[in-house]
């Protein structure tokens, strides 16, 4: 059976700042496969890293330029600055742009501005595309069709409905909270998705028994804070 790829979630945060270079140049040096990492837009738009849409010292992302984010917060990075960071790794980029959010764009400026990058850097970074909002996924998927994307599901969601969701949009992935995956739910989970060509990438896991549960179920990845004791529990199998 193949072993799950160890997405480092947020990077590697446990050892460095999330979301930073630093913790995505660390996760590759503990063994990550990839990164997960989140995406909001500046006011002029510009795509940066960081988790919420509101940062300390700058307020909404969205209502400030670029330049005065990386002059007044230089640890975040722009999501170019991140791919560079991450050259040969599988990067999860994570479009935040939820209803309630404090950037919430309806017109899904994120996922533009993403597919733009992508498509100005020749395609060559290694990327999925993914969101909470399936709104945003389609979008993606609209401005490019052949940008590999997934949809990202919560607790409260049946993760067999989450894969026949993602699949009804054309969404390559699904991306279940551990949470969900409790008992006969996490191989029913895989079988479902699996059967219809999609991976399965579940969040986040960071206990070594459930590891190895899920990896042997046969999920296609776990995004994890502690992705040096995810890489050593898969690497001893």
């Amino acid at each position: 059976m193949a072993v799950p790829h160890v997405l480092a979630h947020r990077g590697a945060r446990r050892v460095a700042p999330e979301n930073t270079l630093e913790a995505f140049l660390a996760a590759g040096a503990l063994g990550a496969d990839g990164v997960d990492l989140d995406v909001h837009r500046t006011a002029d738009g510009a795509v940066v890293v960081h988790h919420d849409a509101n940062a300390r010292g700058i307020g909404v992302l969205a209502e400030r330029p670029e330049a005065e984010i990386r002059a007044t917060r230089p640890e975040i990075p722009t999501l170019e600055d991140a791919l560079d960071a991450c050259a040969g790794m599988l990067v999860n980029i994570e479009v935040k742009n939820l209803a309630g959010d404090a950037d919430y764009d309806p017109g899904e400026g994120v996922a533009g501005g993403v597919v733009e990058l992508l498509a100005r850097r020749g395609r060559r970074d290694d990327v999925l595309v993914s969101s909470f909002s399936l709104e945003s996924a389609d979008r993606v998927r609209e401005l490019d069709g052949s940008l590999p994307t997934g949809f990202l599901t919560l607790v409260g969601m049946d993760p067999v409905d989450g894969v026949d969701i993602a699949h009804a949009h054309g969404h390559g992935a699904v991306h279940p909270d551990v949470r969900a995956l409790v008992g006969e739910a996490a191989a029913a989970t895989v079988a479902r998705a699996h059967d219809l060509g999609m991976a399965v990438n579940v969040w986040t896991v960071n206990g070594e028994d459930e590891m190895r549960r899920l990896a042997a179920v046969g999920v296609d990845a776990i995004i994890t804070d502690v992705p040096d004791v995810a890489r050593r529990v898969f690497d001893s199998r």
